[in-house]
């Protein structure tokens, strides 16, 4: 009887073989698309990457273009700004040099010179009159123990709230 029933238990959960096939089959389907999915985002994120490196590589193309410009630039000014550049200007232009005291000074009605320039303050050092870390957080293990421990145990419950600590000042000696 047993064995009957395990028989029937097994048939009535055992399923068509044409239903295991469509299982496998979608299974199979199923991890065919995941891997197409991670192939897809693979090529796109590196196709985005090539397109910026080639960017990147455009770009530093054109900076080393603007670069050799500049020198360019720099070189031609420099030779255009040379003292033996000028002075051949000038005396193709037939300018000649002025001797200030020979020079004719025309004074100009109305005309205000422009005002010395404001400078900043020159800087000086301010001196901070609290101090930057609190005695709390300098104080070491040590000190701490000895104040808490020690200490205020033996003081009344009152004054514990207004413990301080200073130092009394060196007696100094007047000589007259």
């Amino acid at each position: 009887m047993e064995k009957a029933m395990k028989k029937n238990l097994l048939q009535a959960y055992k399923q068509a073989p044409w239903r295991t096939q469509i299982q496998w089959i979608g299974i199979f389907l199923l991890v065919l698309v995941g891997i197409a999915v991670v192939a897809g985002v693979y090529l796109m994120i590196s196709g985005r990457a090539a397109a910026a490196g080639r960017r990147i590589q455009s770009l530093e193309a054109d900076i080393s273009a603007l670069e050799m410009e500049i020198n360019d630039l720099k070189t031609q000014y420099a030779q255009v700004s040379s003292a033996k550049s000028l002075s051949e200007r000038a005396n193709a232009l037939n300018m000649t040099m002025l001797d200030p005291l020979e020079a004719m000074y025309i004074e100009v009605p109305g005309y205000i010179p422009p005002s010395q320039p404001v400078l900043a303050p020159p800087p000086s050092v301010e001196e901070i009159s609290t101090p930057v870390l609190l005695p709390e957080f300098t104080a070491s293990l040590w000190d701490w123990l000895r104040l808490k421990v020690f200490i205020e145990p033996s003081l009344p419950v009152e004054s514990t709230e207004s413990v301080t600590t200073e130092v009394a000042p060196a007696p100094t000696e007047v000589t007259p």
